[in-house]
């Protein structure tokens, strides 16, 4: 069976396996190096168990060490430097023992060499070794603490990312929630009680779709319509025959994920500053289209347009224009356009580019 990345994750996510395994590794590459070396020269059979209690020997005296530089990490830097130093000379010391009388106790026969340069050789040797096993030690302790800080900054950024959309999103609604109240309140106060009520329920499900529905997630455009259409519904009482709508959707782009919420706030502006002051009312109308790898939005109504030229508005003009540019921005950095255009014959029109994005499992 193969072993699956998720376990791969698992296995360095857990930091005292991982070091299990890399100890497990590494020693036995030790004793599979010296082996191979050893094919160079006649060598019997036993010294094959020459080399595994050599590493054996290797892999139980760095363990403490392990346990060691644990505690000292806060220390000073030449604290640090000293402690490393002593603690692998005589982590060397204690393993050039053990393995000198191995080999020459058991594949020597108790033979002794006249001179103690190769103890003192074989004792260099290992201490470098030490050595060499406590800077890894220290370089991936240290490459850990890096990805922990670096994954800590990515979780900052991500949640500072998802506080400035909801910030963005939300601050539109009181806009809204103002205008609303404020055209009930006007109907209660002329005794259209009827018509009062119709739209207060609609409002009570328009702000529902609202906070069942995330700003930093996308929602399928069919759903974004739906929510558009309360909007609507809220709007037509307050307007009745002067609000014409028309929607214009491919059926290719109705699965197409979008930023909840993103057409409200246009359709908002073109009905204050189009619809409303135009005495015979006028038309929205609301395309969607799939035009390569992008879904393109386009709303347009045929009020009498804006002495600004229409590339200025997103600055000059409400907050509605400027922080749908910026959700945009912060949910698809480059990767989107955002115009605005004059209409033909009058009016403005805004087409939205965006990465099309398909409703998983369709």
């Amino acid at each position: 069976m193969q072993f699956k990345l998720s376990q791969w994750r698992g296995l360095l996510d857990d930091r005292n396996r991982f070091f299990w395994v890399l100890q497990g590794v590494g020693w036995s590459g030790y004793a599979l190096v010296h082996y191979i070396g050893s094919l160079m020269h006649e060598m019997r059979d036993i010294y094959v168990l020459i080399l595994l209690l050599g590493a054996y020997a290797g892999f139980l005296l760095t363990v403490p060490l392990r346990y060691l530089y644990r505690r000292i990490w806060d220390v000073r830097p030449w604290q640090l430097v000293l402690i490393v130093l002593s603690s692998a000379y005589c982590s060397a010391v204690t393993w050039a023992v053990i393995d000198n009388a191995t080999y020459w106790e058991i594949y020597k026969f108790g033979f002794r060499p006249e001179s103690n340069w190769f103890y003192f050789k074989n004792s260099l040797a290992k201490f470098y070794i030490m050595l060499s096993w406590s800077g890894l030690y220290f370089g991936i302790k240290y490459y850990q603490m890096l990805q922990d800080e670096k994954q800590k900054a990515l979780v900052a950024t991500s949640m500072a990312h998802q506080a400035q959309l909801k910030m963005l999103r939300y601050q539109l609604n009181p806009h809204f929630l103002f205008n609303t109240l404020n055209a009930i309140s006007t109907l209660i106060l002329v005794k259209e009680n009827e018509l009062a009520n119709r739209m207060m329920s609609k409002l009570s499900l328009f702000l529902r779709f609202s906070l069942d529905n995330e700003p930093i997630k996308k929602i399928p455009l069919d759903r974004e319509l739906d929510a558009l259409k309360l909007y609507l519904d809220i709007e037509k009482v307050r307007f009745d025959e002067r609000l014409r709508v028309n929607i214009d959707i491919e059926d290719k782009a109705r699965n197409a994920l979008v930023p909840s919420l993103i057409l409200q706030p246009l359709i908002e502006n073109s009905i204050k500053y189009a619809i409303a002051r135009m005495e015979e009312g006028g038309e929205v109308v609301v395309k969607a289209r799939v035009i390569g790898d992008d879904l393109v939005l386009s709303l347009s109504d045929n009020g009498p347009g804006s002495k600004i030229p229409p590339q200025e508005l997103v600055k000059s003009g409400g907050v509605g224009l400027a922080n749908t540019r910026d959700r945009l921005e912060a949910l698809y950095g480059k990767n989107y356009s955002f115009t605005l255009s004059s209409n033909e014959p009058t009016g403005l029109c805004i087409d939205i580019r965006i990465p099309w994005e398909q409703v998983e499992g369709l």
